[in-house]
């Protein structure tokens, strides 16, 4: 049993913090939630005292490629180091975020089930992982990568030659629920797709430009369903942001666009869609040395405030999602520090990391909130999230990590009572 004592409480529901509040672990599971503490406690009983910290479900990240280091051709084309050692860097960030304070992290592609099994078997340490594996896309499309000389690159954003990892280009409606069928074999917790291209992708196919069409997507929406699979959705504007939100996928990721067009917000609060916005990974587009990216990425983020703010008056769910590459990492956090300057506040981007990102993901019932019967997914914060979103985003302010009930990260400096 541990009993984390004397702490602030941000539970993750949206309500008000609770000062001096006792939590109760036994096991993997929250056994209760207290406003007041005792003295009575079991002699094995491990007592932790967070008095001046904030208690908080463990951090979900909703977008990440924790494979994917560098942008770069060579790293594409596996020149830049072994194979061996890339997947050694994705365990050290692995590690690296869930000391950071991300229990769970639903990738959006680069990722095969090995890590997942890895980290379950104890081999390496890290958050929960929710995996897509690759993005599903027509001829043309996001996943369908050539380079600049016209030689085809690996699938974008997954490890090279992963024989865990299905091809995932299509050209027709039997193509798209096929690969549908072969990710969830190869081990896909959610299924990627996009439907425009993005502020990285080639020329000529960018954020407004449109790759499936709906007979494809409805396909796509319908065999993922049937199967039990959510659908996340690159899609940023134009037609394809359309047939996205017509087909019914469950997360619309970026949607820079969104407020260009009054419908899509409505449509998405009616039918439950998410919204994952990925702030932070335009900073980094606007570095880019292709000019046509940062032209993008200027453009991009202008547009990204407009349709957060919008999202939030009509009621859709924003959650949070770093699009990050392992080159943004321990910093997910930057992406709440994004989502508070995009207007919403402190207390909405808690959720969108933690309640509103596990609804997302379909953990709800487990994760994502401290309530009792909950796996104990724990972060202890030195300051104030509500006062200070930023506080979040440096690991060394991170003191406590909590998985499933054992301490995956440990910075205390405080008393163990006992």
């Amino acid at each position: 049993m541990k009993i984390l004592k004397g702490g602030r409480l941000i539970d993750g529901t949206g309500a008000a913090p609770v000062e001096g509040a006792t939590i109760v672990l036994r096991d993997n599971r929250i056994e209760a939630v207290m406003t007041r503490t005792q003295s009575d406690w079991p002699a094995d009983a491990e007592i932790i005292d967070v008095s001046g910290m904030t208690v908080l479900p463990g951090l979900i990240d909703c977008h990440d490629h924790m494979a994917n280091h560098r942008y770069s051709l060579e790293h594409r084309w596996r020149l830049d180091e072994p194979q061996s050692t890339r997947h050694l860097r994705t365990a050290a960030v692995l590690k690296q975020t869930l000391a950071a304070g991300y229990t769970m992290i639903r990738d959006a592609a680069g990722l095969d089930v090995g890590f997942r099994r890895a980290i379950d078997e104890g081999l390496i340490e890290g958050p929960r992982l929710v995996l897509s594996l690759s993005i599903i896309s027509p001829i043309g499309g996001i996943g369908d990568a050539v380079s600049p000389s016209g030689l085809p690159l690996d699938d974008c954003c997954c490890i090279p030659g992963d024989p865990l990892v299905p091809p995932s280009v299509v050209t027709s409606v039997a193509d798209v629920r096929d690969v549908v069928r072969k990710m969830v074999r190869a081990g896909a917790d959610v299924i990627k797709c996009a439907t425009t291209g993005g502020a990285s992708s080639r020329q000529g196919h960018g954020p407004r430009d449109g790759a499936f069409n709906l007979d494809e997507m409805q396909a796509l929406v319908d065999e993922a369903h049937a199967l039990d699979r959510r659908v996340m959705c690159h899609a940023l504007g134009g037609r394809g942001l359309d047939i996205a939100i017509e087909a019914g996928v469950d997360s619309i990721e970026h949607g820079c666009y969104l407020a260009e067009n009054p419908r899509h917000l409505e449509r998405m609060a009616e039918r439950g869609i998410f919204f994952v916005p990925t702030l932070l990974v335009y900073e980094y587009h606007r570095r880019s040395p292709q000019p046509h990216v940062r032209e993008r990425a200027q453009a991009l983020q202008e547009a990204h405030v407009t349709s957060i703010q919008r999202a939030l008056e009509i009621g859709v769910k924003v959650v949070a999602g770093t699009d990050a590459g392992g080159h943004g990492h321990p910093a997910n956090a930057g992406e709440l520090e994004c989502l508070v300057k995009a207007g919403m506040t402190p207390m909405q981007t808690l959720q969108a990391a933690t309640g509103w990102a596990a609804e997302c993901c379909g953990k709800e019932a487990e994760l994502g909130t401290i309530e009792r019967g909950k796996l104990a997914d724990l972060v202890v914060v030195k300051g104030d999230p509500l006062a200070d979103i930023s506080v979040l985003r440096d690991p060394a302010n991170i003191a406590l990590v909590i998985k499933d009930g054992e301490i995956a990260a440990n910075r205390f400096s405080g008393p163990t009572l006992r």
